[in-house]
């Protein structure tokens, strides 16, 4: 089953809620590569003769396994980071027989080659608009961009941002100021959207690379964005990502106070969930609680991801 979570945000009911919801996840799939050696991107490891020993059958796999997840997950709107391009996302969709999603991608700078994506149900939410937010750091190095998207779900507006913030690779102090930036930038563009509409409905989602009580994630809850996993930090065993044998909450749903009202869409109570079924951990050995991974280094394990995928339901307040 999923893990369910309280989360305890008031929300006052004085109009009513609609019958229909709109369901919106996230998941890190974990390198989801092609297996063509791109000149471009720093993917040759992923690619036939790199030194994972990669196959098409390997590959037909790991398409299987992402399928799996999204058909566990079964979600309207989903959120995808370290997707490499648009082939693949469309090999996904292929394997995914239960949905007919349609694809927002776009190519970044990333060195690796790693991108972040929208996939969605066209008859759950028309999309008006979108586009990739460069994010360019302060020593001038072009990371993974954010993935904007606005669409309209019955007759209302709702900004969607689709994030993979910088990681700990080469220490965490030097990845804090990277963050920071990223942190800043997301700002920018949401209050640009609140100039238009104060009361505008955004969510965050994506790999924030730090848990909801450090400081990057608080500065965006200083500006009225709550993060609905924050309330689960610390409590055992709960988590999306492991490292060293320690849970984190990396992967987040972040929301504005836009969301938490009771005007137009809100969240529905409850709803946050991880897709934290046993098949997704190892069971037994050393990693025994990990997520289960395709790949260990250049090793196969034929698993889903280093990490846990996530979602959470919107509802439409109708007047009565």
């Amino acid at each position: 089953m999923f893990k369910y979570f309280s989360i305890f945000i008031l929300i006052i009911f004085s109009k009513g809620l609609s019958e229909e919801t709109l369901s919106i996840g996230f998941w890190n799939v974990e390198n989801l590569f092609d297996i063509e050696n791109d000149p471009e991107k720093n993917d040759d490891e992923f690619a036939i003769g790199g030194r994972k020993n990669n196959t098409p059958e390997i590959y037909d796999l790991k398409i299987k396994r992402a399928a799996e997840v999204l058909r566990d997950l079964n979600v309207d709107v989903i959120g995808l980071c370290e997707v490499e391009n648009r082939k693949v996302l469309t090999d996904l969709n292929v394997a995914y027989k239960e949905k007919n999603y349609k694809i927002i991608h776009y190519d970044s700078p990333d060195s690796r080659g790693i991108d972040n994506a929208l996939m969605f149900d066209e008859t759950k939410i028309e999309i008006i608009d979108s586009k990739a937010i460069p994010n360019t750091l302060e020593n001038g190095y072009k990371t993974r961009d954010i993935l904007y998207v606005k669409g309209k779900y019955l007759n209302e507006l709702i900004h969607i941002f689709v994030n993979h913030w910088p990681s700990n690779y080469g220490g965490r102090e030097k990845a804090l100021p990277k963050r920071k930036t990223t942190a800043n930038l997301h700002l920018e563009h949401i209050f640009e959207i609140q100039k238009i509409n104060k009361n505008s409905e955004i969510i965050l989602i994506g790999d924030f690379n730090e848990n909801p009580n450090e400081q990057n994630i608080q500065l965006l809850k200083k500006h009225g964005l709550s993060s609905l996993m924050e309330p689960m930090v610390g409590k055992p065993k709960i988590g999306t990502y492991v490292y060293r044998g320690k849970d984190y909450l990396y992967d987040q749903i972040i929301v504005n106070e836009g969301l938490q009202d009771q005007m137009n869409l809100t969240l529905v109570l409850e709803s946050i969930q991880i897709l934290d079924l046993p098949k997704y951990r190892q069971q037994e050995g050393n990693y025994k609680h990990f997520p289960f991974r395709f790949w260990a280094g250049n090793r196969l394990l034929g698993g889903y991801s280093d990490h846990l995928a996530i979602k959470v339901e919107i509802k439409k307040i109708s007047s009565k």
